[in-house]
Order: C-alpha cells, then sequence, then structure tokens
C-alpha cells in the first residue's frame, strides 16, 4: 500500500508544469545610444523645420498707416506660397539649377565609378596612396576650394593663362556666360568625387574573389569582369552615391557665391538658395525665404524618391 501510494505522488510531482520564467526588465542601454541622435535630429532639423513652416505662414504688415506705421506679424495664409510660384526669378533659378545638376552629375558618377574600377584592378599599384589622394580634396571645405579654383579661372591670377600668352595662345574665359556651368561643376567634382570613390571601391571589395577567379578561367577579360561582374555587383553603391549626388547638386550653394564675386555671370539670383538667402537678408523678407525653402525641401525630397524608387527598380528587382 505503501509503494502504491507512492506512485501517483510522484507522477504527480513529475507532471507538475515548469515554474514560469521571469520577464526582463527592457534595458535602457538602446535608449541611451539613440538618445543622443534623436536630440540632435529634433533640436537641428525638425524643430527649425516646424518654425520656418509656421513663418511661411505668416507677414509682415504696416499697421496705423503714415510715417509712424508700425510692422506687425499676422497670418497671411497661402501668400507667400503663391509669391514663390509666380516670381520669376526663382523658377529661371530653378532652371540654371537644374542645367547645372545635368552637367555635374554624371560626371561626378563617371569619374568615381572609374577611378574605383582602375584602383580595383590587379594591376594598379600604389593603391593606398592614390585613395588618399583622391580622397583629399573632400577634407578641403568648399568655400576654400572655390577660392582656389577662382584664382585659377581668373585671367588676371591663373597661371594656365598667363603661360598660354607666353606661347601666344589666349584661353577662353571659364567663367564667362558659356562656360560658368562648367567650371562650377568641375569644383563639385574635385572636391566630391573621392567620397563617392571610397563608397564604390569598398563595395568592391567586398565582392568574392571567387567570381573573378571564375571569369578569368573561362577566358573573360578585365573589362567583361568589370562589365558584367562588378558594376552589378555596385548597383546598390550606384544608387546611394547617385542620391547624394542629386541632392548635393539641387543644394548647391558654396560654389556660387564663392564665385560670384569674380565674375558678374553669376548674379544674386543665380541659384535657389541664393534666392534664398537675398530674400531673407537683403530683401527683409524671412517669411517669403521660409515659404521657397518649404518649397525647396519637399521638391528634393519628392525627387529623391522618385530617383530611389526607379533605381531600386531597377537594380534590386522590386516591384515586378
Amino acid at each position: 500500500m505503501t509503494l502504491t501510494a507512492q506512485r501517483p505522488r510522484a507522477q504527480q510531482k513529475s507532471a507538475a508544469p515548469p515554474p514560469a520564467r521571469r520577464r526582463r526588465r527592457p534595458s535602457l542601454v538602446p535608449y541611451v545610444f539613440v538618445g543622443p541622435a534623436a536630440a540632435f535630429f529634433v533640436v537641428i532639423i525638425l524643430v527649425p523645420l516646424i518654425y520656418a513652416i509656421y513663418l511661411s505662414f505668416r507677414g509682415q504688415r504696416i499697421s496705423g498707416g503714415g510715417a509712424f506705421g508700425r510692422k506687425q506679424d499676422v497670418f497671411v495664409g497661402f501668400e507667400n506660397y503663391l509669391t514663390t510660384f509666380t516670381d520669376p526669378e526663382l523658377l529661371a533659378s530653378l532652371g540654371r539649377m537644374l542645367v547645372y545638376s545635368v552637367i555635374m552629375v554624371p560626371i561626378l558618377m563617371g569619374s568615381a565609378l572609374l577611378l574605383a574600377l582602375l584602383l580595383d584592378s590587379p594591376r594598379s599599384a600604389l593603391k593606398g596612396t592614390t585613395r588618399t589622394a583622391i580622397f583629399m580634396p573632400y577634407a578641403i571645405p568648399g568655400v576654400v576650394g572655390s577660392l582656389m579654383w577662382g584664382f585659377l579661372y581668373l585671367p588676371s591670377t591663373s597661371p594656365m593663362h598667363w603661360i598660354a600668352k607666353q606661347i601666344g595662345v589666349e584661353l577662353p574665359n571659364v567663367l564667362g556666360q558659356g562656360l560658368v556651368y562648367g567650371a562650377m561643376a568641375n569644383i563639385a567634382v574635385w572636391g566630391g568625387v573621392g567620397f563617392n570613390m571610397i563608397i564604390m571601391y569598398t563595395s568592391l571589395r567586398s565582392i568574392p574573389a571567387e567570381n573573378f577567379d571564375a571569369a578569368r578561367i573561362d577566358g573573360c577579360t578585365e573589362l567583361q569582369i568589370a562589365w558584367h561582374i562588378k558594376i552589378p555587383f555596385l548597383m546598390p553603391a550606384l544608387v546611394l552615391t547617385g542620391m547624394f549626388s542629386v541632392i548635393g547638386a539641387l543644394q548647391v550653394y558654396s560654389e556660387p557665391i564663392t564665385l560670384a564675386s569674380m565674375t558678374t555671370t553669376i548674379h544674386s539670383t543665380f541659384f535657389p538658395l541664393m534666392a534664398i538667402y537675398k530674400a531673407a537678408f537683403q530683401n527683409d523678407n524671412l517669411n517669403l525665404a521660409a515659404a521657397m525653402s518649404v518649397v525647396l525641401a519637399l521638391g528634393i525630397l519628392v525627387l529623391s524618391i522618385i530617383v530611389l524608387r526607379i533605381s531600386q527598380r531597377k537594380t534590386l528587382g522590386e516591384g515586378r
């Protein structure tokens, strides 16, 4: 009786459910890491953006009339936006910006891709030194680079023009009406090609070497390997650097504002950011400048999303 009575108890003890695990308390470590970046985003980007949108719906009006009237900040609705879309100077500056983008972006992307492929070639030498030399202009501030190239462009200070005069050749003025877009694009390409090249070269180094070995065994040349293997693998990096290049072209400011003091071709509203600066600080119309800034930011955002989606569908196979 004692043994039979103990067996069910043993079975009951063995059938008892395991104790519930204690829930782990959520860790604060992720929030500690994300917190500074989130605070920086809110203070530096989100708050100014909201304030700019607020200012774009406001305007200055004179109350009281006569010589003793006072300026008052009032709600004007979409008046600043209507002025923005009907301003001929701003619309012309947008057209000039598009021309500059069409010239600069393909040259920048093509040069970076070519340099990355050359550095990744098995026959290239001094890769570290060459990478550093190509990347160094990116570390130079845009204003300093623009000043340096501006002195090289000016016929009165350029050593190129002096050498050409000594041999009886007259070089064209690259800051003139027909070549000023190329002059500014050259500065942007010189300063940005190193950054894009580093991203592309890093992506090339991540491709498994077995792909290249198999292609060489099959008799492929280095040009065929680059076209059929390396460039397809580079598509995500090309999309990323292409987006950066387009955004940089649409936000061009340091090159024209620096060269404006050296030529009459570049005026105060040559590009959109220059027109915004003039409206805010020369015409003392912060509300109109805020509306222009919001329109430009939304335009860049929409264009970036469109370009990104099209690139992703072609390179990553989305939307099939």
